[in-house]
């Protein structure tokens, strides 16, 4: 008889240090190439959220006095610190997401950009200056810590997503808890362990573990000045919302149906390519994939048959493999509902063109793999188009026209990302200044901004004013103050009873 495997048990991290579940209620991590469970992860109460908080607001003094020097600094030793690691913490996401292990790298390596752009925080915060405003008055700005700040992050992006917010928290004098998605939780507690390697206090940056509960306490929490969340768009309304009612400062990223614009003189190799990347990598499984491929005129045939021959070369297989392309989803449960959505495109009465249903991995039965999926001939009244499915399932739909193209786009509630691909710089521009989305990309099929701007959507992807990382994230992570000074000299009238006009 085979004896049972014991399961390595995830910690929080709060104060500093590994803290032991103490709430009694557990979720299980999964690898998603093999289907064996592999970890146990506690979920927070409201208890252990109260916990990380009163850690994180008992650092908050002496983190926000000391000097944005002595922040960035932490930052440099914490960026050296996950270079040196940056397979580590790839493998680990691999492992728990299923992403291949060198798209597990580059989402790493999109993190420690962010981070690398808090490193300048002392740029960053500096405020203005005017002197003489009114006869000897002078007047400047300040820019300063909220206080204990929260994160709520998905599981399509472990390492990224997370370190588009505590890093620049941090380094803008906040205190930091996070909540990573139960599905994943490793990532992020290496990155704990690196950051108080790289000297940050203990208490500055927490990490909880749970679901719907956790998520609730730390919305209704009264220490918490400010959440930022990354998800689905009915949750981050409802983020939004909860953190409103609560007087939470809040940004939250929803959903998205990403589209890219095909026009008929586009290199068609070229475009091919970049769509099936940006369709079918990760499995599909980002907010910014593109999921719908808008052919305008002539070009739809030729496209589709390309789109078609590409993805079905695509190799897939566990992610930790050479030469695989795309890996498994993340859940039985979530490969399962992307599959539903393969029937449902064919009752809507969509061409079939790929079907990625029935795939079986040699060596893996037990994974959640799905294969490509291609529909064409998808009209906008269909769920495959309205809804956000979230894997590799890619539609196509045909327009006579660019007017046409735009006016789709524009129509859809998503306003996360799309991209257009032409060699028509005319076309191009009429694209970028009509279309009503908030991340563009020409002839780049994912557009995510580097980390010295900022990530953010329109309309139903973005709940909230300010974006995430960039000089929208130091806005969102401090409060502006402005100073008015006279210093008087002995013959300087006092105040009177008037409205002061400083003229």
């Amino acid at each position: 008889m085979n004896k049972p495997v014991e399961l390595q048990t995830v910690a929080h991290w709060i104060g500093g240090q590994p803290v032991a579940s103490a709430s009694g209620r557990w979720g299980e991590v999964t690898n998603p190439a093999t289907g064996v469970v592999t970890k146990r992860v506690p979920f927070a109460d409201a208890a252990e959220v109260d916990a990380a908080v009163k850690a994180a607001r008992s650092a908050l003094p002496a983190w926000r006095d000391a000097p944005p020097l002595r922040r960035a600094r932490v930052m440099q030793k914490f960026l050296a610190l996950l270079q040196e690691n940056q397979k580590a913490l790839a493998q680990l996401i691999t492992e728990e997401h299923g992403k291949t292990l060198p798209d597990a790298m580059g989402e790493v390596q999109r993190g420690l950009e962010v981070v690398e752009f808090a490193c300048g925080i002392p740029q960053l915060l500096k405020g203005e200056f005017s002197e003489n405003v009114g006869t000897q008055v002078d007047t400047h700005t300040v820019r300063q810590p909220v206080g204990v700040c929260a994160g709520i992050t998905p599981f399509n992006f472990p390492a990224m997503v997370p370190m588009w917010m505590y890093p620049v928290a941090i380094a803008c004098g906040n205190t930091f808890v996070l909540k990573v998605s139960e599905k994943v939780p490793s990532a992020s507690m290496l990155a704990a362990e690196l950051f108080k390697q790289a000297g940050l206090p203990d208490g500055v940056f927490n990490v909880v573990h749970g679901d719907k509960a956790a998520v609730g306490a730390i919305l209704e929490h009264p220490g918490i000045g400010a959440v930022s969340f990354v998800g689905s768009t009915p949750i981050a309304q409802y983020v939004y919302e909860t953190c409103a009612r609560h007087g939470k400062r809040v940004q939250a990223l929803g959903g998205a149906k990403n589209h890219a614009v095909v026009l008929p003189d586009a290199d068609l190799e070229f475009t091919a390519d970049a769509l099936v990347g940006a369709a079918y990598g990760s499995a599909g499984e980002r907010c910014m994939a593109i999921s719908a491929v808008v052919a305008v005129g002539a070009v739809a045939d030729p496209l589709v048959a390309l789109l078609a021959k590409k993805a079905r070369a695509i190799k897939i297989g566990p992610g930790n493999a050479e030469g695989v392309d795309m890996g498994p989803l993340v859940t039985r449960q979530h490969r399962d509902r992307v599959a539903s959505y393969i029937d449902l495109g064919v009752k809507e009465g969509a061409e079939l063109v790929v079907d990625g249903r029935g795939l079986v991995v040699k060596g893996h039965e037990e994974g959640f793999f799905l294969g490509t999926t291609l529909f064409d001939g998808v009209k906008p009244g269909m769920k495959i188009y309205q809804d956000e499915i979230f894997g590799p399932v890619l539609v196509v739909l045909r327009v006579p026209a660019l007017e046409d193209a735009i006016a789709l786009v524009n129509a859809n509630p998503y306003a996360n990302g799309t991209a257009i691909f032409t060699e028509s710089g005319g076309a191009a521009r009429r694209f970028e200044n009509e279309i009503q989305v908030g991340m563009v990309g020409i002839n780049v099929p994912i557009p995510v901004p580097v980390a010295y701007y900022s990530f953010g959507g329109w309309k139903n992807s973005l709940f909230g004013d300010l974006h995430v990382h960039g000089v929208e994230g130091v806005k969102f992570y401090t409060r502006t103050k402005v100073v008015t000074t006279r210093w008087p000299h002995q013959d300087t009238p006092a105040p009177g009873f008037n409205m002061p006009t400083l003229g």
